[in-house]
Order: structure tokens, then C-alpha cells, then sequence
């Protein structure tokens, strides 16, 4: 399985990827595949704001509801509305079409101390 090297993963399967000020937040393809098909993404609303390794929504499968986690602090300024419509691109595309939210951090060096895509795959056993 590939895992895209230019983000930052929590050992819960969330990937972080900066873009510019902000960091965009998703699950990976093992989560994906692990969740089966998803049938719903509940994400926070815009404005909120979430400490560093706290929940900020969760995601339904056929076969199990789990936790999403963020490994920044700071406030969402945008969610990916697409996936209220069709949260099975989350299954088909978790790295590109299937982020979930965007975040300004408060500290952008929180990112240094989440995993590597080589610590990750070492962490998820894959």
C-alpha cells in the first residue's frame, strides 16, 4: 500500500498535509479499506476549534462508527461538503478527494511531532 510522504499521519490513520497557512485532514487508504464502504462523515462546523489529539467528528461504515482525531490544535475554516453527498469517495480517493477538513493551526509546529509516512507504516503494521 502506498502512503503518500508529503503529510503527517496519527497512528489512528489521520493524515495532515499543509497547504499554505492551513492543514488539510483525512483518513488513509488502510483506514478506508479497514471502515469497508462509508455511508456518513460527521464533521464539525466551521468555527469550531479543537485542542491537539482530540476527536473532531467520527465516520460510519456498513461495519463499524469510529472516531476522527486531529493532531493540531486550531480552528476549522472549511469541510469538504462533497462528502455529505457521497462520503463513498472517501473509499475511492481518501488522500485527494476525500479530505475532510481544513484547519488553521494555532502551532504549526505541531505537525514536526506527528508520524512520517515510515514511522506510520511501522506503527499501523502495514
Amino acid at each position: 500500500m502506498s502512503i503518500p510522504t508529503d503529510r503527517k499521519y496519527l497512528s489512528s490513520h489521520e493524515w495532515h498535509k499543509r497547504d499554505g497557512e492551513l492543514i488539510v485532514i483525512g483518513i488513509t487508504q488502510f483506514a478506508a479499506d479497514e471502515l469497508t464502504d462509508v455511508t456518513y462523515v460527521s464533521l464539525p462546523k466551521i468555527g469550531a476549534t479543537f485542542a491537539a489529539n482530540t476527536r473532531f467528528g467520527e465516520i460510519e461504515s456498513v461495519k463499524a462508527t469510529s472516531d476522527l482525531y486531529t493532531g493540531v490544535a486550531g480552528e476549522i475554516v472549511e469541510i469538504n461538503d462533497a462528502l455529505n453527498h457521497n462520503p463513498a469517495v472517501v473509499n475511492t480517493d481518501p488522500f485527494i478527494e476525500g479530505w475532510m477538513i481544513k484547519i488553521k493551526p494555532t502551532a504549526v509546529a505541531e505537525l514536526d511531532g506527528l508520524l512520517d509516512a515510515e514511522a506510520y507504516k511501522t506503527s499501523s503494521g502495514h
